[in-house]
């Protein structure tokens, strides 16, 4: 079994990541001082220790209440660049090589930024972070569950509007009971028509209509999370006997499911990592990745992530190289780039460490 250690050797690609879920608790507080901002603690551990709370408690009210902080410091144009810039140098140090960071913009407008200054002024913070350490990123433009059809429809435009400046993707997020992504549909009918990409948050906290809502109606092309898609099969010792349509016609059409375990468990959307559905829709060759959903608030990175997987389901380097071939196959950055990740960095790099690891 690789170590954490070695698992951070690796090249790794991230494709679900939550910008105001990421940041530094030393950022928070540097941000918030001068922002004159109060935070429930001004010590870096007891507030790195308060944004993990409801992970730990498994809380999900708790879990989203800690948003309200980091989204508070980060409206105004530097705030937002040097929270994207540093975490690239974070997914950088965790030997991340390629990463796709999302955020909704309209959740960053209270100080009289447009949401256009708002995605530029990240955009500029990836680039600075990019300049320094040379991860490719894309940013993926999230509107939330719970806004107007009108906003959705907005950020499609503004996300369409910077394809050639590093978006990428289209999301929606947010609560997924009682806000059904089908209300957005103007939004994902103009994404579509653009050949723009389209990933949903579904399957987390709301069952299997949920994932087919977002696939059939919305025409997502991955999805976030997933966990219910377990509801459409029946299961028996540790495999699967039968499946339904839906979770036949995602494995069938190979559609991406980014999956967080830590988040998962933190939020209740799974009960703990060693009955999560991860391990079963691995084994059974569905195209599933890992990813950290929320640094901050789970307390976890992607090398993390890949440790707790490769302890609790036996996962060889063998395994951990094809979850990260599955999410470069599954990134929405251009064809060309996705095989340069694939054989330039990754093959190479499992090559190298396995050589030199005596594998």
């Amino acid at each position: 079994m690789l170590t954490i250690n070695e698992i951070k050797a690796l090249p790794k690609v991230e494709l679900h990541e939550h910008l105001d879920g990421s940041l530094r608790p030393s950022t928070i507080i540097t941000l918030a001082k001068e922002r004159d901002i109060v935070l429930p603690e001004y010590d870096e551990e007891k507030l790195g220790a308060w944004f993990r709370a409801g992970s730990e408690r498994k809380s999900l009210s708790l879990y989203l209440e800690s948003f309200n902080i980091t989204t508070a410091v980060l409206q105004d144009r530097e705030a937002l660049a040097r929270a994207a810039e540093e975490e690239i140098e974070d997914l950088a140090e965790d030997g991340v090589v390629y990463a796709e960071i999302r955020f909704a913009p309209s959740l960053h407008t209270r100080k009289g930024l447009s949401m256009d200054e708002v995605v530029r002024s990240v955009l500029d913070g990836l680039q600075r972070g990019k300049r320094k350490t040379g991860v490719e990123f894309g940013l993926i433009l999230c509107a939330m569950r719970n806004e107007s059809p009108e906003i959705s429809l907005k950020v499609a435009e503004l996300g369409a509007a910077y394809s050639d400046r590093g978006v990428v993707g289209f999301d929606l997020a947010g609560d997924e009971k009682g806000n059904p992504a089908k209300a957005h549909i103007k939004a994902f009918e103009y994404i579509r028509r653009k050949n723009f990409n389209i990933t949903i948050h579904a399957g987390e906290a709301f069952g299997t209509e949920s994932i087919w809502q977002a696939i059939q109606i919305c025409g997502a092309h991955r999805i976030g999370h997933g966990t219910r898609l377990i509801d459409d099969m029946l299961t028996e010792n540790g495999r699967i006997k039968k499946m339904g349509s839906l979770a036949n016609f995602v494995l069938d059409k190979r559609i991406p499911l980014e999956m967080c375990l830590t988040s998962n468990i933190g939020t209740g959307a799974a009960e703990s990592y060693d009955t999560h559905p991860f391990p079963l829709f691995f084994k059974e060759k569905f195209r599933v990745f890992l990813c950290t959903d929320n640094r901050l608030m789970s307390g976890t990175t992607l090398s993390k992530e890949l440790a707790i997987a490769a302890e609790h389901y036996d996962l060889t380097i063998d395994d951990i190289e094809k979850i990260t071939i599955n999410a470069a196959k599954s990134a929405f950055c251009h064809h060309g780039k996705k095989l340069s990740i694939i054989y330039d960095i990754i093959k190479k790099g499992y090559k190298e460490k396995r050589e030199a690891w005596g594998l």
